[in-house]
């Protein structure tokens, strides 16, 4: 029997780009390979000079060729830049990962390093039980906020990431509305105050207070007194669920909320409302999902995160209406502001 001419073997249908796959593989090392470098020191060693790997694993006793190894892996992340052998920083990590870098994230990357990391290991029992895994990795039913001030080297690391981040999206957040009709604003658990600064900054008849746990005090009066407005914002020391609310007319809430069950935001939002005057409000500072819940993967991820540590979750903008106008605020809005944070703001009822 002739073959047919027109016939040709059947072709493989062709395969999907395998690169975000493969990506996704790769963030994790990525991340790991970034965060030991910082925690050796490199950033620090490295800052305004070129060292070779001979020297970097001299000052830090470690294996040349190992050591050699990360370095370059932090030059291919954009960390690190490399010449005839030498390191040295890139803008990128002199400004954000160097620790004493006026703006750096590293303490937020510490932490991630030595407690997110470990507590992810386990995300798959956080989603089969839907609770945080604290006890299963450390052994102790402490949550992420007793881990954050067991020592004054844990409280400061992570008021040092807050800050980084904060100096990131509070000014968007303070621009996102008018805020010009009010006259105070209190942050509750406003951490170093870089809210608050971001707000009094863009608003200069405005009078700000933070108001955070006492073990936070100190540190928000030398940042604010830093930024010159020790005479402008003070420090009052409590906690906002059991003690009274300083006065104010805008209280603001940045990256609280997402730490907490609906059953608790309700009941601090009842708080807030009950404390404001009339033609108050409340800002808050989160990430907003979009309504889907499918974008942005920085706050799906947060989300998850959440899980792992917390109670809480992230959030959409119609979960967050429902949450304040439950407890009696109105006009609810959001704007999407770009940074690492978004913007939410209500009248109080």
């Amino acid at each position: 029997m002739a073959s047919n001419p027109d016939s040709h073997p059947s072709q493989p249908p062709a395969l999907p780009d395998p690169t975000r796959v493969l990506e996704i593989i790769d963030g994790m090392r990525l991340s790991k390979a970034v965060f030991a470098a910082l925690e050796l020191g490199v950033f620090e060693a490295l800052e305004g000079v070129h060292l070779d790997a001979a020297e970097c694993a001299a000052r830090f006793r470690v294996n040349e060729d190992a050591l050699g190894r990360l370095l370059d892996a932090c030059v291919a992340a954009g960390a690190l830049t490399k010449s005839d052998g030498r390191y040295r920083n890139t803008e990128l990590a002199s400004v954000y990962i160097r620790a004493s870098s006026p703006a750096t994230l590293s303490g937020y990357m510490l932490y991630a390093n030595r407690i997110t990391w470990r507590l992810w290991e386990h995300l798959e029992d956080a989603v089969r039980e839907g609770t945080p895994r604290w006890e299963q990795t450390f052994g102790a039913k402490e949550g992420i906020f007793d881990h954050f001030f067991a020592t004054d080297s844990a409280k400061e690391t992570f008021l040092s990431g807050m800050h980084g981040l904060g100096l990131l999206s509070s000014p968007r957040v303070a621009a996102a509305f008018d805020l010009s009709a009010h006259r105070r604003v209190a942050d509750l658990g406003g951490g170093t105050g870089h809210l608050v600064a971001a707000i009094c900054n863009r608003y200069p008849e405005m009078e700000g207070i933070v108001f955070d746990l006492p073990g936070v005090a100190p540190i928000a009066r030398t940042r604010l007194a830093a930024a010159g407005l020790a005479g402008r914002v003070r420090v009052a020391e409590g906690d906002f669920f059991r003690d009274p609310l300083p006065a104010a007319d805008l209280y603001c809430l940045g990256r609280i909320l997402h730490d907490w069950n609906d059953t608790m935001v309700r009941a601090l939002l009842r708080k807030i409302h009950a404390a404001l005057p009339d033609g108050g409000a409340v800002l808050l500072a989160e990430v907003l999902l979009n309504e889907e819940k499918t974008a942005p993967l920085s706050g799906l991820l947060q989300s998850l995160n959440m899980l792992a540590c917390t109670e809480g979750k992230e959030r959409n903008l119609t979960e967050y209406r429902a949450l304040l106008e439950r407890e009696g605020f109105r006009e609810v809005r959001g704007v999407v502001t770009g940074g690492p944070v978004d913007a939410i703001y209500a009248l109080r009822s």
